[in-house]
């Protein structure tokens, strides 16, 4: 590390101010901060002091996604050699996996990042952080066939379109990684649904159709164990089949404090809770699945996880946050049952309820005002 350090230190001069390559300084930046602790400090003024910054902040997010990440690639490997007849070991699986998956990984870190180093150029800026995650989180929410021009092309619209265009890391009013998604289901929707999408190079002969495929058909009987549709044997996009390893994700966040509680269990309230109400208006057998079928099926876990909780696009006050996260679980499953051509819902409603959270906020503030000035004419 003493070697890298030192090559860096004779760099920097020259990217400077008045150096050769001082146009190049935010590029630099970025590759030493991401490299070593940064050294800048506050000269003046008064300022919180914490040593949970951005780049620690986003690391944990990354840290906590690697469990679904792993058993993704595993899963990937399983359903694969499953489709064929054919068994597989713990390795066997994996590996294959993660030659699948790996590249998909660098073409969403190599895209978005190009996109955001260009923009820091351009502006004269330091690169930010924010895209440590969206890299991560992009190729999970993908099938693991998708051609990866596809998964170049919506990277990089989704970092314009959703965050650049509005000023970077911070100032995006849409979940980049969600938007991605999007880019992909409404522009090329056969390379993202259909059964034949969901396992890597599958038998001609074997049904690849996911739980929520079944259940949208009416064929609950097809539906997987509970246990299986826990753990994650089944298919589905990389890392949105496990909720097991969903869930140790979520523990990482709230044990460090980086996630929302309020946003996460709201979540799964709202899904539950109107899975019950389709219970009891049941008019077809989709409406009739239990209800807790809906939080283990699809993408509801990873999105209430690792989606929803994303601090910039959710709501800001702590009532808001409750409201935002369960409003998201009623209008993914309103979305699931009520929508015949589109079985997930979380995408959807998550980006729906972006839009949205900043009035949320802005009543939640406004009640609390009119709250206490109650409270004052009554004192007088």
């Amino acid at each position: 590390m003493k070697a890298l350090r030192k090559i860096l230190d004779n760099i920097k001069p020259h990217v400077e101010k008045g150096g050769k390559f001082s146009k190049f300084r935010s590029t630099f930046d970025a590759f030493e901060t991401f490299l070593f602790v940064p050294d800048h400090v506050t000269a003046k003024g008064c300022h919180i002091r914490d040593s949970n910054d951005m780049k620690r902040t986003m690391s944990v997010v990354v840290l906590a996604v690697v469990p679904a990440m792993l058993f993704g690639m595993w899963n990937v490997g399983y359903q694969h050699f499953l489709s064929i007849g054919q068994e597989a070991g713990l390795w066997e699986n994996f590996f294959y996996g993660f030659l699948k998956i790996l590249p998909i990984i660098i073409v969403s870190y190599v895209a978005g990042l190009g996109v955001e180093f260009i923009f820091a150029q351009i502006r004269g800026h330091e690169v930010n952080e924010g895209f440590l995650v969206s890299g991560i989180l992009i190729p999970l929410i993908v099938p693991p066939d998708i051609p990866l021009w596809m998964v170049a092309v919506a990277t990089i619209f989704a970092v314009i379109i959703g965050k650049e265009v509005f000023g970077g890391t911070g100032m995006n009013i849409l979940n980049p990684a969600l938007l991605t998604r999007a880019f992909l289901f409404f522009s090329y929707p056969t390379d993202m649904s259909g059964d034949k999408v969901w396992i890597a190079d599958k038998a001609d002969a074997f049904s690849g159709a996911t739980p929520l495929g079944d259940a949208l058909i009416g064929d609950l009987d097809k539906l997987p164990s509970v246990s299986d549709m826990f753990f994650g044997f089944i298919p589905g996009s990389v890392g949105e089949t496990s909720t097991l390893a969903i869930l140790i994700g979520a523990a990482i966040l709230l044990f460090t404090g980086v996630g929302s509680f309020r946003i996460m269990i709201s979540v799964f309230a709202g899904g539950w809770l109107t899975g019950l109400l389709m219970n009891v208006l049941a008019v077809n057998s989709y409406m009739e699945m239990d209800a807790y079928y809906h939080l283990l099926l699809g993408g509801f876990a990873f999105g209430a996880v690792f989606m929803a909780t994303d601090p910039v696009t959710a709501a800001q006050t702590k009532r808001g946050k409750i409201i935002y996260g369960f409003l998201i679980g009623v209008v993914t499953i309103l979305i699931r049952v009520f929508n015949p051509g589109y079985p997930e819902g979380m995408m959807l409603a998550i980006l729906l309820l972006n839009i949205f959270s900043p009035l949320i906020d802005h009543y939640v503030v406004q009640g609390n005002i009119r709250r206490r000035l109650k409270r004052i004419k009554v004192k007088a």
